[in-house]
């Protein structure tokens, strides 16, 4: 059966869009489920067929919209951040829709295998684009084609000569609403190019780097800071890595103190990866276990000594300073009494008052001209 046309996408789309929400991600007045670029990649998707592979679908518009249009239509699903593959599900069971026919796929060179319509809301990192489409074109339907859209805004022309290296024909919609498709054709397969790691003589490190996973294989001048104030950390049998990207603070800290176990937490499938890769090749994956995780939501109360954080303040492509206090308060909820919180942060961001109010006593340990590191200790409850 072919899939539904596109005015019965738009249709759903259309009446599905104002109820998602982005659950259990930051939520604003600002911060929406579902914009535009969704609505246009489904209105140039064209013929789908009864199968199609859906990426970086945020909090699941496209895939919802898709099953409420044709409900036997199979879709599978590669989402990056763990709390899009949690909004969808939460947004399925709130429209009632069943996702018995939608699969996730892990990130791979075997990311698309076989198919050939890939739908994509398109990556601001260059890096990111070029690992999907590699991933896409070595392993889809030779005849495969891929619909990728964003908002203009967002978009690049270096997005398009990312394409062309991985597809024969690249073409580029009109603009629609502030939002543009790119449409790629004529899989070129190369071999797989990523992850890529990188040796650094200071800190002496390999970092290893997915194409999603922030900084890449540099190590970004916060993380930098706060290696410097390793030697003065607690000592603990164990520690967590929080928001750990490609896993820098795991890997030096299970390589500094050889007793420690750390846990590294992400809730990116790229930086988890990353953070694997990153470990493993500093000879120290056999005491870094590495988690993707909202936050610390699978880690027990009460159970870590300590716990180290560069936080984010990007969700997707927003730049908000709602995802701190977050992080922060699950860190309290995790910390033993007396134990440490080590944080690295913009200094204009002033999170000492929350880190006070959150965890507990909190002392500056360090500052230079852009980054303040801070040292709070759990205070009983």
């Amino acid at each position: 059966m072919s899939a539904a046309p596109a005015p019965d996408r738009l249709e759903a789309f259309d009446r599905l869009a104002p109820r998602l929400r982005r659950r259990p991600d930051v939520e604003a007045h600002d911060l929406v489920a579902a914009d535009a670029s969704d609505r246009l990649i489904l209105s140039e998707a064209g013929d789908l067929g009864d199968e199609v592979m859906v990426i970086g679908d945020r909090y699941g518009a496209i895939t919802l919209s898709l099953l409420a249009a044709q409900p036997d239509i199979r879709i599978r699903v590669h989402q990056d951040a763990i709390t899009g593959k949690r909004a969808l599900r939460l947004n399925a069971e709130e429209l009632g829709l069943p996702l018995d026919r939608v699969a996730w796929q892990d990130l791979g060179p075997e990311l698309a295998e076989g198919a050939a319509t890939v739908l994509m809301q398109l990556p601001r990192s260059l890096d990111a684009l070029d690992e999907i489409a590699q991933g896409v074109a070595a392993s889809a339907a030779p005849g495969a084609r891929l619909v990728a859209g964003g908002r203009v805004k967002h978009m690049t022309l270096a997005m398009n000569d990312v394409l062309a290296r991985h597809f024969e024909e690249v073409t580029a919609s009109r603009a629609a609403s502030k939002s543009r498709v790119l449409h790629a054709s004529g899989p070129i397969p190369t071999e797989p190019s990523w992850p890529r790691r990188q040796e650094h003589s200071d800190p002496r490190i390999t970092v290893c780097a997915h194409g999603a996973a922030f900084a890449g294989t540099s190590i970004d001048i916060g993380t930098r800071f706060l290696l410097r104030f390793l030697p003065d950390m607690r000592e603990a049998a164990s520690a967590i890595d929080l928001a750990c990207g490609t896993g820098v603070l795991a890997t030096m800290l299970a390589r500094e103190r050889p007793g420690i176990r750390v846990v590294a937490t992400d809730q990116s499938a790229a930086a988890v990866a990353s953070a694997r890769a990153t470990a493993a090749a500093n000879a120290v994956a056999d005491r870094v276990d590495v988690v993707r995780d909202d936050g610390l939501g699978s880690q027990p109360g009460a159970s870590a000594d300590l716990i180290l954080l560069n936080p984010p303040f990007h969700s997707g492509a927003a730049v908000t300073d709602a995802i701190a206090p977050r992080l922060l308060a699950d860190a309290a909820r995790v910390l033993r009494p007396g134990g440490e919180l080590w944080c690295v942060y913009n200094s204009h961001l002033g999170y000492r008052p929350i880190l006070e109010r959150l965890v507990g006593p909190t002392r500056q340990a360090g500052r230079n001209p852009k980054f303040t590191v801070t040292a709070s200790v759990r205070r009983a409850d």
